[in-house]
């Protein structure tokens, strides 16, 4: 079994870099609701601002595929 104590010398040796994706993780498992809340320091780009705002906008009137059609029969090429 795995102490503390090792897993906290093991953290000392993770970059930087990762930091913020393994304090997630440690979040997620301590408390599975906090999954979804972002860090303040991370930066949203205009493109998820976009999604959050216009997720679900048409779901009062989904988009539907009308009928395929008929298409007219060309010539077989050899």
């Amino acid at each position: 079994m795995i102490s503390r104590e090792f897993l906290k010398g093991e953290i000392d040796k993770i970059q930087d870099g990762y930091l913020e994706v393994l304090y997630r993780i440690v979040k997620a498992l301590i408390n599975p609701s906090t999954v979804a809340i972002m860090p303040q320091n991370v930066q949203v780009s205009d493109w998820h601002i976009f999604v959050e705002q216009t997720y679900g906008s048409l779901s009062d009137d989904p988009i539907t595929r009308g009928d395929q059609g008929q298409f007219e029969i060309r010539e077989i090429i050899e």
